[in-house]
């Protein structure tokens, strides 16, 4: 909708952004044809969870942080579980490490496959939601459905739930699943696998636009493609430090038109997500989804957030890759879990979600009780990269007309598929034009 003002500027409202998860609003200042302010405004009040950690005990993280997303709960709970496992000074087995990255596959295939699908394809086919393009292209949703449902299945053998896992404990599991239980997937997950390697096909033929940003990526990277975990934190820039070391790199802060701290890393904006994991990573991809990807015409690095749907597609590809690995080589009788005993100090645990990066950081005294906690999810840290994005956006197709540039700007936020919930809620979108 747009309003004329009394000042001769112009106004375009957006009363609730479609296909992403969360609320908020956007306001944009257009002077003498340029750009002149750009807002993200994020207005829903904060959930607090920071605040009620403190005063719990510290094996209560993993349950209580999982509530924070239903789309992401495992990114949480990995990331609370390995501070304070950090903290009190464990190390989980082998076999622990791979079931944790195994249900981290599991959430990396249904939190992708729902957004690819059902969220930011229908940008590039010309509809306003999944439910029209399941008209014309219902075999496409239908993979869609079936991949996201492979997804749940595998957070469901291994977490207990597909939504808010309930097996993950500081120091492991409660029960470990048996074989027959996770060869029982292994039908769909062969499945899965091909049809996302032919999705990647599919989405390298939508018509992207010429846009690329020079952004600081910031992503895990170790002995793997990082999932659950990584050895160090590595940027574009040519910094590489330990995960211990985030809080000194990274700083929070609050900006009036947000309820999401933004954040700086070394001062400037960056990004996490899966554009700075491809770039950072792409030697540790398999080769199957190496080719997948070049074949899809990317090269090793990706600028262009647009095409962030093809490396979404080319990780989904990966997560399947993965899960068929660990499956096909456990083996009965692994401990489910190690005993954890609380000690004093403080501790960083990080992993990949979906959406990038996230961290934790907890004090707890002797008595195992959290005097302190902090958690960093990746749609707050890529609040400031997103508004440049809409910046250029909105500078680089100023010409359009006002619902043109609204659905142009909305494509540019649903390319981060951001989980405002985590960060807080999301999108009004008003343009000032005067």
């Amino acid at each position: 909708m747009t309003h004329q003002l009394k000042d001769g500027g112009q106004v375009m409202h957006v009363g609730m952004l479609a296909r992403v998860e969360g609320e908020g609003g956007m306001h944009i200042e257009f002077k003498d044809g340029k750009v002149e302010t750009v807002h993200l405004n994020i207005f829903e009040p904060p959930r607090f969870y920071e605040g009620f950690l403190r005063g719990r005990k510290f094996t209560e993280p993993p349950d209580i942080t999982a509530r924070i997303c239903g789309i992401c709960p495992v990114a949480y709970q990995s990331a609370s579980t390995e501070a304070m496992e950090t903290i009190c000074g464990v190390t989980t087995t082998p076999e622990i490490q791979e079931m944790r990255r195994l249900l981290y596959c599991g959430e990396w295939i249904e939190s992708h496959a729902l957004h690819i699908f059902m969220l930011h394809a229908p940008d590039f086919l010309g509809y306003e939601s999944v439910l029209e393009m399941a008209k014309d292209l219902p075999d496409v949703v239908q993979m869609a459905l079936r991949l996201k449902k492979a997804g749940n299945d595998l957070m469901t053998a291994v977490g207990g739930r597909a939504i808010h896992p309930v097996n993950v404990k500081v120091g492991g599991f409660y029960r470990m699943p048996t074989v027959a239980e996770l060869a029982a997937l292994r039908p769909a997950l062969e499945r899965g696998r091909d049809d996302a390697l032919a999705a990647v096909d599919l989405v390298a033929g939508f018509d992207f636009p010429d846009f690329e940003q020079d952004y600081t990526y910031v992503a895990l990277r170790g002995d793997r493609y990082p999932l659950e975990r990584g050895a160090e934190v590595v940027a574009t820039n040519g910094m590489r430090f330990p995960i211990a070391e985030l809080p000194r790199h990274i700083e929070e802060f609050h900006v009036a038109h947000s309820n999401a701290l933004h954040a700086r890393f070394d001062g400037g904006p960056y990004f996490v997500g899966p554009l700075a994991r491809y770039t950072l990573n792409f030697d540790q991809l398999s080769p199957t989804t190496q080719e997948a990807a070049l074949r899809a015409g990317l090269t090793e690095t990706c600028r262009n957030p647009f095409k962030s749907i093809i490396v979404r597609t080319v990780e989904l590809a990966y997560a399947f890759e993965e899960a068929l690995r660990i499956i096909d080589g456990w083996h009965e009788g692994h401990a489910p879990s190690v005993p954890v005993a609380p000690r004093p100090g403080e501790g960083i645990g990080a992993s990949e979600a979906p959406r990038g990066l996230i961290w934790h950081r907890y004090v707890i005294d002797a008595d195992g009780i959290i005097t302190d906690a902090q958690i960093v999810p990746p749609t707050s840290q890529n609040q400031a990269s997103i508004e440049a994005d809409l910046r250029k956006a909105a500078e680089q197709w100023t010409d359009l007309d006002d619902h043109m540039l609204t659905h142009r700007c909305e494509e540019a936020i649903r390319n981060y598929d951001p989980c405002i919930s985590c960060a807080t809620h999301f999108l009004d979108l008003r343009v000032k034009r005067s």
